[in-house]
């Protein structure tokens, strides 16, 4: 039987999808490809290019595929944008995600694993963040992650479905494969290394008076290939019971720390300027991973800035124009 991978050719996804296919699993990849790339889709597994607002696509994926789990990556995911079009986080985000739960009920998929988010966490009482922290989402975006939450505590309660939700902080890195590549680029790290490989001018820093030791905003970097482990292992843990985690190397870097560390990595200044803050951007957001270490061993293998940061560097320099443009 089958692992179902929805959002399989996006950033997350594909590394997930290339530690499953490394374990010897059989993966479905289900993908419109609206921000994934069929380049980052691994080659052993099947891709099914379909959209998740489409109920019947999904039927007929999971009828001829039979698989045991799904785990769900597709979904609108920026903040800013979410602030911008609620209506598209609020509306796309939480009806596909039906969508899918509903079809899998229907064709008795009993295992789920949730991409959730750590904008749950807008006004958190402590640092770093645990899965006791009172839910306050930071966005439409946040919102609709919570609302999927919801929907499958009740599907558990009801219909017996065994889910994982996990909470990670800000992804990072790559593997020597599969990297980070949007269209457009919104995100800190690839943008910083894109300003190293000439393809922009300068870094533009959200804001430099937050209540930081430096102004910026810190955050809690984890590398890809640390959170497709997690997702792996908590997928052969909920047959026992349904699970809540939360993501991240348990310390926070700052931008300018992000920024002053690719200058180190790549050779390249790396010249900010400093503009407006961004709605929905909270000062500090680290987590506490303590729980998933604790019940289910998990151990980051890149644990520091300077790993995370080289091996999206690596990737960088091997796929300038990202997958569109394929490798030097």
């Amino acid at each position: 039987m089958a692992i179902f991978v929805t959002g399989g050719a996006g950033y997350i996804g594909s590394v997930v999808v290339e530690q499953l296919v490394a374990k010897g699993e059989q993966v479905v990849v289900f993908d419109n490809l609206y921000q994934g790339h069929r380049e980052a889709v691994h080659p052993r597994a099947t891709f099914v290019q379909g959209d998740l607002s489409n109920r019947s696509a999904i039927d007929d994926a999971l009828k001829r595929h039979q698989p045991h789990t799904v785990m769900h990556f597709a979904s609108h995911t920026l903040v800013g944008e979410s602030m911008k079009q609620p209506f598209q986080y609020l509306g796309e985000n939480i009806t596909n995600g039906l969508n899918l739960l509903q079809s899998m009920q229907q064709h008795g998929v009993r295992k789920f694993i949730l991409s959730s988010t750590a904008n749950l966490f807008d006004a958190p009482r402590k640092m770093p963040i645990d899965e006791e922290e009172q839910l306050v989402p930071g966005s439409p975006y946040g919102e609709s992650k919570f609302i999927l939450e919801r929907m499958l505590y009740w599907l558990d309660k009801i219909h017996g479905l065994r889910y994982a939700a996990l909470r990670y902080f800000n992804a990072a890195g790559a593997t020597a494969e599969r990297g980070e590549n949007h269209h457009p680029e919104l995100h800190l790290i690839p943008i910083v290394l894109q300003v190293a490989l000439g393809q922009r001018d300068s870094v533009t820093i959200f804001g430099d008076d937050y209540p930081t030791p430096d102004g910026t905003c810190v955050r809690d970097y984890i590398h890809v290939a640390d959170l497709a482990e997690a997702h792996i292992l908590a997928m052969q843990a909920i047959d026992q019971k349904s699970r809540l985690y939360n993501l991240g190397n348990g310390k926070g870097f700052s931008i300018k720390q992000v920024i002053e560390a690719a200058r180190k990595i790549t050779g390249h200044a790396i010249p900010f300027q400093n503009g407006p803050r961004r709605p929905g951007d909270p000062a500090v957001l680290i987590a506490s991973s303590e729980r998933i270490r604790k019940e289910l061993h998990w151990q980051p293998k890149y644990p520091d800035l300077h790993s995370i940061i080289e091996s999206a560097w690596n990737w960088h320099k091997k796929h300038p124009q990202g997958y569109r443009g394929g490798s030097k």
